[in-house]
């Protein structure tokens, strides 16, 4: 359903629940907002600053994943990064528009890239990819303010502890000067600026890197890229090293080797036929992972460090995978050695079966989440290999079908 169709459609829901008590409903989000103010305070904000802040603050019932009262809780959103198919998520006309913005945005930006580059060590391709898939490149519109965001998330959403740390940093760095509540714009999730980060990112992250005193996540191209470097290095990015390596997969490779547990060097990953596409010697001796995003039926990378670490700043392998290639076509490299096989994918919901049936057989030990990320696709190959079935580490609706088969 398109997202506007669904906004509708809650806030019609919560208009009508509300409708009857609206001064219920109004002291009800006073409360919660009351009920912050001491976690504020130890915070270092002043009543004043809570007070003007919070002084017309109202929930906004629009939100998509929020829990009304009265309603059953619905499944969270679909993110395309969990439910497209490697196939669609990374497909050519998916970059093509944005390799050409990020070789103009390049040069023009070229001297800040290379001084932020020289002082935290992460490449500018690697900067402008993120920039680009955040918020393409600065153009996604900002519709949301992040207090109002924040606080209705605390108060009726999903994970109400985790944005009500939000929602208290948002107020700190109100407090602190960083910028206004009016300017403190934000997408419908609460992630603010041109690379979004939530407050707690800001606060011990953002740099002032174009030196006018303030970290300006979003009007300065400067303090947004170099505040991605910060979180990047912050998360133990490595410089000099590649974020991954699109490598040659032998015939018949055993998919339940894509492991990131299981860490070799280069050079042993060589020795095993899984060999770099394009020649790096100098990389022997770094330390990778397996990666097979489709398993047998498209490319196949070696990820270090870099990779993981990109991942830390969004969990997500198809989210790592548009970044890196991203970079690297922005930085002259070609496409996908390898096309990408078209696969069907589980729904979220089979998905979180599956992990649910594995992890009642003892193959599973990771979060119950419907996303079919790298432990999820390992405990499927696990389980076809226990099962005698062919091994390919897919999350099919067939694999689910033999795993009800076998309770």
């Amino acid at each position: 359903m398109p997202r506007l169709c669904r906004s509708v459609m809650l806030l019609a829901v919560a208009t009508t629940l509300f409708a009857a008590a609206p001064a219920a409903a109004d002291a009800r989000f006073r409360a919660f907002l009351d009920s912050v103010r001491p976690e504020a305070a130890a915070a270092g904000v002043s009543r004043v600053t809570f007070d003007l802040a919070t002084r017309d603050l109202e929930p906004d019932l629009s939100l998509p994943e929020l829990i009304l009262p009265g309603q059953q809780e619905k499944p969270p959103s679909a993110q395309a990064e969990f439910t497209q198919t490697p196939a669609r998520y990374l497909s050519e006309q998916q970059f093509k528009p944005l390799i050409a913005q990020g070789r103009v945005l390049a040069q023009k930006h070229r001297a800040t890239l290379a001084a932020i580059e020289q002082r935290y060590g992460v490449p500018g391709s690697v900067l402008l990819a993120i920039w680009a898939r955040e918020t393409a490149y600065g153009a996604a519109q900002l519709r949301y303010n992040a207090l109002t965001v924040l606080a209705t998330r605390a108060f009726v959403g999903r994970r109400p502890n985790y944005f009500r740390r939000e929602f208290v940093l948002a107020l700190k760095m109100i407090q602190d000067g960083h910028i206004t509540p009016s300017d403190m714009r934000s997408s419908w999730a609460g992630a603010m600026g041109q690379t979004q980060f939530m407050p707690s990112q800001y606060l011990e992250y953002a740099i002032d890197f174009d030196g006018d005193g303030k970290r300006d996540i979003w009007g300065s191209v400067p303090d947004a890229l170099a505040s991605v470097a910060s979180q990047l290095v912050g998360k133990g990015w490595r410089k000099g090293e590649r974020w991954g390596f699109e490598v040659k997969l032998p015939a018949n490779v055993d998919c339940t080797l894509a492991d990131p547990d299981n860490k070799m060097l280069l050079a042993e990953w060589s020795k095993r036929g899984l060999q770099p596409i394009r020649p790096a010697p100098e990389a022997a001796a770094i330390e990778a992972s397996l990666l097979l995003p489709a398993g047998p039926y498209g490319p196949g990378f070696l990820a270090p460090k870099n990779y993981f670490v990109l991942k830390d700043f969004n969990f997500s392998d198809l989210y790592v995978l548009f970044v890196g290639h991203l970079a690297d076509r922005i930085a002259g490299e070609g496409v996908f050695a390898t096309p990408w096989g078209e696969v069907t994918q589980a729904t979220s919901g089979d998905i979180e079966r599956m992990q649910q049936r594995l992890t009642a057989l003892k193959l599973y030990a990771d979060k119950i989440d419907g996303k079919a990320g790298m432990k999820t696709r390992l405990s499927v190959g696990l389980f076809q290999k226990a099962n005698g079935v062919r091994v390919d580490c897919w999350p099919s609706r067939a694999v689910l079908e033999r795993m009800v088969q076998g309770q």
